[in-house]
């Protein structure tokens, strides 16, 4: 028999390069001037076709039961006008086969290229985003958002065109 779903009240933390190491990395304004180097994105484009687009985002409430991983890529996120919003997220857990043998007790494999372990409700986190910043996630972090207010905001989204793998009612 299913679970039922379970109602779980997480306090946000403000994402900051410490903070959300465990998941991507926050990217702030540099120096027109700069070189390349660790504070910009780590990005890993590779495996697919790199999208870039404008996401218009309407009324996204701050629950959500539906997390999201992007398995063959880092993704990239950003409010246009720095607005203040949120993002859960837990850790990446894609499984590398080890000479073509499943690892692992737990798997799930919603596409052929690509083996998980779904997150618990127990391993998710919520930060808050604010000001002009983007959002890197490292490849196959979960998440669920943009999440944010009534009303729209638009978002910049740097992804692959085809890589979203959802688990419902984790």
């Amino acid at each position: 028999m299913a679970e039922s779903p379970v109602k779980v009240n997480l306090i946000p933390v403000e994402a900051t390069p410490e903070s959300f190491a465990d998941y991507g990395q926050i990217i702030e304004a540099s120096s027109d001037n700069d070189h390349f180097g660790p504070n910009d994105a780590q990005l890993d484009l590779s495996r697919g076709i790199p999208r870039l687009c404008i996401m218009r985002l309407k009324d996204r409430s701050f629950g959500f039961s539906t997390i999201t991983h992007h398995a063959n890529v880092t993704q990239c996120l950003g409010s246009i006008g720095g607005h203040v919003w949120y993002l859960g997220v837990a850790k990446p857990s894609l499984i590398e086969d080890v000479d073509g043998e499943r690892v692992g007790d737990y798997l799930e494999s919603r596409s052929v290229d690509h083996l998980y372990s779904p997150p618990s409700v127990g391993e998710v986190r919520v930060f808050r985003i604010s000001g002009p910043k983007f959002v890197k996630l490292n490849r196959g972090t979960w998440h669920a958002g943009p999440l944010f207010g009534n009303g729209s905001m638009d978002f910049y989204n740097l992804e692959l065109s085809n890589t979203n793998v959802s688990v419902r009612g984790f």
